[in-house]
C-alpha cells in the first residue's frame, strides 16, 4: 500500500514518535510510506533523519490554501490511505478530497482523550469524511460511540507499541555511572514533554513532602512548561535534588537509572508511551486513572495508582515503593509481563495495517 501520514503539529511527544515509530514499521513490512507535515516542525526534522520521505505543506490551520495544496500533492501522487492525526490536518484531509468520485481512504487516529465536539461539522468529520477512527485506548473508543454516536464497527482501538527488545531491564549503577549521576540514593523519575496536565507540578510537590537526603527527582523531556517548572523547585528549595537533563534521544538509559517512575497526568491521555517504556524496563509505576491509562496500569497488580491532581496521595505512594524493595520488584516485573503481552511494537503494526488494508479496499 501506499500510506501518507499527515501532522499539523510543530510539537514534539508521544503522538510524533508514534507516528515516526509507525511509518518506519509499516515501510519494514513493504509499504511506501510518507509524512505530509509543517515545514521546520520537530516532526519534519526528524523523519528526514529516519530516512522517511517528508513532504512539507502548509497544514498547521485550516485553510483553503492549505486544502489546495494537498489536494496537488494527492493528485500527483495517489496514495491508498491518508493517516490523519491532529484536526487541522484532519479537516484539510477531508477538504482535499472532497467529491472525489475515486479518493483515498481515510483513518483518523485519535491520540488523547480530549472530548470531540458534537456540533454537525464535527459529525460529519467523523462520521462521513473519515473511513475510520483509530484510538489508543479502549475507553476512548467508547467516549467516541457513547458521546459522539460513532457507529462501534467503524473505531478500533489499536495502543501505540513499543519495543521490548530495545527496552528492557539493564544495570542500574552502569546507567547511573555512564549518565553523570549520583551512584548512591533514589531516584524517582519522569519522561515525558513538559505540559502541564502531564502533572509535573503535582510530582514536584510530592516529592518535596517526602524528599529525604538519599532521594533525586529525575525530569527527562522539555517543553512549555519548564520555565515555570523551574521556578517551582526554587519555591519548593528542593534544586540540588532535582535533575532536568531535557530532551533525550535514546531515554533507555535514563529510565535504568531510575528506581521509580510516576506520571500524574490529569487529562489528555490515550495510555502514554513514557509508562509503557517504564514497565518495559521492569520500573515500578504511579500514575492515574486518566484517559486509557487503566487499561495498562492495574492497581497495586502492574503498579500504584492515585487521584489527579492529589499531590498528597502521590507522596504517599512514592514513600510507599522508595521503602518496599520487595514491591518495587513485584510491580516491575508483573509491569513488563503486561507490555510484551499486549503493548509491543509488532502488535500495534499488526493491528494498524489491518485497518489499513480494510480502508483501502473500501470496506471500513
Amino acid at each position: 500500500m501506499k500510506i501518507l501520514h499527515t501532522e499539523a503539529s510543530r510539537g514534539w511527544g508521544g503522538q510524533e514518535i508514534r507516528i515516526l515509530n509507525e511509518t518506519a514499521g509499516m515501510m519494514q513490512r513493504g509499504h511506501e510510506v510518507m509524512i505530509a507535515c509543517t515545514p521546520e516542525s520537530n516532526i519534519a526534522r526528524e523523519a528526514s533523519a529516519r530516512g522517511i520521505e517528508v513532504v512539507e505543506l502548509p497544514l498547521e490551520k485550516p485553510s483553503l490554501s492549505g486544502v489546495m495544496a494537498l489536494r496537488r500533492w494527492l493528485q500527483a501522487h495517489p496514495v491508498d490511505v491518508i493517516n490523519t492525526h491532529s484536526s487541522a490536518d484532519s479537516w484539510l484531509a477531508a477538504g482535499a478530497t472532497r467529491f472525489w468520485r475515486k479518493r483515498p481512504g481515510i483513518v483518523r487516529t485519535r491520540h488523547i482523550s480530549a472530548p470531540v465536539a458534537k456540533h454537525w461539522l464535527a459529525r460529519w468529520l467523523y462520521q462521513s469524511a473519515t473511513d475510520h477512527v483509530v484510538t489508543t485506548g479502549e475507553r476512548l473508543r467508547q467516549t467516541l460511540i457513547d458521546d459522539n454516536g460513532m457507529d462501534p464497527g467503524r473505531v478500533t482501538s489499536i495502543p501505540t507499541g513499543i519495543d521490548v527488545q530495545h527496552f528492557a531491564p539493564g544495570d542500574r549503577a552502569r546507567a547511573r555511572s555512564g549518565l553523570g549521576l549520583p551512584a548512591e540514593g533514589m531516584i524517582v523519575g519522569i519522561v515525558a514533554t513538559l505540559r502541564s496536565w502531564k502533572g509535573h507540578a503535582y510530582l514536584l510537590e510530592a516529592f518535596a513532602e517526602r524528599a529525604q537526603d538519599n532521594a533525586y527527582l529525575l525530569i527527562v523531556g522539555n517543553g512549555p512548561q519548564r520555565e515555570h517548572l523551574k521556578q517551582r523547585i526554587d519555591e519548593l528549595g528542593i534544586r540540588r535534588k532535582v535533575i532536568m537533563p531535557g530532551n533525550q534521544s535514546d531515554v533507555l538509559p535514563w529510565l535504568q537509572s531510575m528506581d521509580v517512575f510516576a506520571l500524574p497526568s490529569y487529562a489528555n491521555e490515550g495510555v502514554p508511551q513514557g509508562l509503557m517504556q517504564a514497565m518495559a524496563c521492569e520500573l515500578p509505576v504511579i500514575s492515574t486513572p486518566v484517559g486509557s491509562i487503566d487499561e495498562l496500569v492495574a492497581a497495586d497488580e502492574t503498579g500504584l495508582m492515585v487521584e489527579p491532581k492529589n499531590a498528597a496521595a502521590l507522596a504517599s505512594a512514592l514513600s510507599r515503593l522508595l521503602e518496599d524493595a520487595d514491591l518495587r520488584r513485584q510491580l516491575g516485573r508483573a509491569g513488563r509481563q503486561r507490555v510484551e503481552q499486549a503493548y509491543t511494537d509488532c502488535l500495534m503494526l499488526e493491528r494498524m495495517e489491518a485497518v489499513f488494508e480494510k480502508v483501502a479496499r473500501g470496506e471500513a
